[in-house]
């Protein structure tokens, strides 16, 4: 099982969420907000700093990717013409999340944030851990 950690409360990160909801027809994800205590226990047993707010988790087969490299991952897993995304993998992970790391600043700034954790659709519910 594929898990996705995002910021619960961002807007952008929300829309990441459903866009990839949308398109996983294969049911390989799950999701949960770093703000959960779901969140925080994989946040604690992987040990990732204490920024990792601003940032999206993929846990994959207990392997933990961040940033550029977490959304590269997500495409390639979502198959299809999505897949090709995982080529800008040959572009040096510093390169990616230098520009990954300026949305991820901005990214309340240019797409607004709620006061609480989204409350996903009961159609999708099943897809989330908690």
């Amino acid at each position: 099982m594929e898990v996705i950690l995002f910021d619960g409360v961002c807007n952008l990160c929300n829309g990441a969420v459903n866009w990839v909801i949308k398109r996983d027809t294969q049911n390989k994800f799950k999701f949960s907000s770093l703000q959960s205590e779901y969140g925080k226990q994989l946040i604690n047993r992987f040990q990732l700093s204490s920024d990792y707010l601003n940032t999206i988790v993929l846990l994959d087969n207990d392997q933990v990717y961040l940033r550029s490299e977490a959304v590269l991952r997500i495409l390639r897993h979502l198959g299809g013409i999505y897949s090709i995304a995982y080529i800008f993998n040959v572009i040096p992970s510093p390169i990616l999340n230098f520009f990954y790391n300026i949305v991820a600043k901005y990214r309340y700034r240019w797409f607004g944030k709620k006061d609480k954790c989204m409350v996903p659709d009961v159609s999708v519910q099943q897809k989330f851990i908690e």
